[in-house]
């Protein structure tokens, strides 16, 4: 498999690689594309999308075909989605609310997640060509972290059981999240709560503060590696009011793409319900916290789950 890393523009005038490695494919399946005609895969610039572009990536190739994939593409959706448009990739891993929000720009919220599917493949083949492949079946969106002394202190399960205790309670959260209206304001504003304090805190460090015990609540998201962590005891509250919005993760592919390489979407349906919340996480979690390759998880995982050969 041919891989790069490469930095795009706002425009996607100019592609930078960063590394270029290869590894001989297969011969294409009888009628497909030539080998030297690979399946290009982008993902963005985070632990989950290189574990999933690497899934993507070895299914594809146990079908028959070279795959090409671009990692960590800068700025993400606002860049991927330009390049599916004009043909420099085939598909990508993305979330719904993300393609929902960014792409489409509708408002978020205000639909069922069946419905948005539904019109996410609607929309995406009259306007782009392109279709939505499976749902993978794990949900990465915003969720309350709490540390497990504080949540057994006050017996807190759902979101709004913080609204009796928040006053005695520090919350950290990266300043992204504290400073947007849909984020913290958000929080504070559905489930009426007022901190006894408030900080920022680096993204890469709210772990660290939760466990040391400087703060008490922290943002995550559902998939974060760190709540996979045996070490770590943390508990994450329920969303009882429903106010997060959800990120189910599917592929988005060119429908030339499909025509191109013969079978290719039933390779990718493969991914349909594969991964749960829990799953995504300890695999994120191997891959940041324990250091393992991120292909070397993703072939381990498939072939646990009887979709790769051992």
């Amino acid at each position: 498999m041919r891989q790069k890393k490469r930095l795009l523009s706002a425009a996607l005038a100019a592609a930078l690689a960063a590394s270029l490695t290869g590894c001989g494919g297969a011969p294409a399946p009888s009628g497909g594309a030539s080998s030297g005609d690979p399946v290009r895969i982008a993902t963005k610039p985070m632990t989950e999308q290189y574990i999933l572009g690497e899934m993507l990536g070895l299914l594809i190739e146990q079908a028959g075909y070279e795959v090409e994939i671009t990692k960590g593409v800068g700025g993400g959706t606002s860049n991927i989605q330009p390049a599916m448009e004009s043909g420099e990739f085939d598909l990508y891993p993305e979330y719904t609310s993300s393609g929902w929000v960014l792409v489409l720009n509708h408002q978020a919220g205000g639909i069922d997640d069946e419905e948005m599917f539904q019109q996410l493949r609607q929309e995406y083949e009259e306007k782009f060509d392109m279709t939505w492949v499976g749902l993978y079946g794990f949900n990465n969106t915003f969720t309350i972290a709490v540390r497990g002394d504080v949540a057994e202190q006050y017996g807190l399960e759902n979101t709004s059981d913080l609204a009796a205790v928040a006053g005695e309670l520090t919350f950290g959260g990266n300043p992204d999240y504290v400073e947007r209206a849909d984020g913290f304001g958000a929080l504070c504003e559905t489930y009426g709560l007022e901190f006894g304090n408030v900080v920022d805190i680096d993204i890469g460090l709210k772990y660290q503060a939760l466990a040391g015990g400087d703060i008490d609540v922290t943002n995550a998201f559902t998939t974060d590696a760190q709540l996979a962590n045996p070490d770590t005891d943390l508990v994450t509250l329920a969303d009882d009011k429903h106010l997060q919005v959800n990120y189910f993760c599917s592929t988005v592919v060119r429908r030339d793409a499909l025509e191109k390489f013969p079978g290719l979407e039933d390779v990718l349906m493969q991914m349909d319900g594969l991964l749960t919340d829990q799953e995504m996480a300890a695999l994120n979690y191997q891959v940041e916290v324990e250091g393992l390759d991120e292909r070397d998880v993703a072939r381990e995982f498939l072939t646990e789950k009887g979709l790769l050969e051992a």
